[in-house]
């Protein structure tokens, strides 16, 4: 038996967009009500967030055991997909998300090429990448029940870099001709602040890198990913072709409606 079909990798390749959750929180209870709201993906933070392996395990494990729902609230059988931003783009790091279970990564803080190469690398078995071989007692390979996992593995990975420096925009040519290199994830926080713009990725000139970023990478036909829980910078990615948005989070849904509760009633 082959490794799990990545159906988030699948339909990116097919030029779908896709919405997603970002999971900030922590927790397995968030992720499972996250998982079952209809989105297609959800993102387990590990740099920004409480996080670390056995949490995330336990997310993982709450992503893939949830029916997710259809716009009409319709149980969906297939599970949303599960993809997981590490602390930090090392391969050892990489080798413990692998071994339990994710496909799909984004990457933060990539400004280079040779840098987007090594993370291919990590993801990947030899000969075409450096990953160690543990998969016969890893959840990856459901405990080895996958049998022919080793051979089909490389070809599931999904993976994102995440360009969110000026570094990161000068070389995001050549980060786009990696092969490997699924998408390339815009950061709008990080990148504002090193163009000058701390807290405010709405200025013009984060704005004008940004669409100037997202032209690029559709041009090389990658896929192309951002972070925008406003509605408003959400549906203007979306119009204009961004295949993979993160509109919501955990956190900030959570607060909103908290707040927005606390202050009706307190009025």
């Amino acid at each position: 038996m082959p490794a799990p079909v990545n159906k988030l990798k699948q339909a990116l390749a097919d030029g779908k967009q896709t919405i997603g959750c970002w999971l900030v929180l922590g927790d397995s209870y968030a992720a499972e009500i996250a998982a079952s709201a209809g989105f297609d993906w959800c993102v387990i933070d590990n740099e920004h967030a409480p996080n670390d392996l056995r949490s995330t395990l336990a997310q993982l494990q709450a992503l893939s055991q949830t029916p997710n729902q259809t716009p009409n609230q319709t149980p969906n059988q297939t599970p949303v997909s599960a993809v997981v931003r590490p602390p930090i783009g090392e391969t050892h790091i990489l080798k413990q998300f692998l071994d339990i279970g994710c496909q799909s990564f984004v990457v933060p803080m990539v400004e280079s090429a040779a840098q987007a190469a090594e993370l291919v690398r990590a993801t990947r078995y030899p000969p075409g990448g450096v990953r160690g071989v543990g998969a016969s007692t890893a959840r990856a390979s459901n405990f080895n029940a996958h049998a022919d996992y080793l051979h089909t593995a490389n070809d599931q990975i999904c993976l994102f870099v995440q360009v969110e420096s000026r570094a990161g925009l000068a070389a995001l040519p050549d980060i786009l001709a990696v092969d490997g290199v699924d998408g390339v994830f815009i950061g709008p926080s990080d990148l504002s602040a090193d163009l000058g713009h701390l807290g405010n990725p709405h200025a013009p000139a984060v704005v004008t890198a940004i669409d100037g970023a997202l032209d690029a990478i559709a041009a090389s036909g990658k896929a192309s990913g951002i972070f925008a829980v406003d509605p408003v910078d959400a549906e203007r990615y979306l119009a204009r072709g961004v295949s993979f948005v993160a509109v919501a989070s955990d956190i900030n849904s959570m607060t909103t409606a908290l707040r927005q509760t606390a202050s009706r009633f307190r009025q």
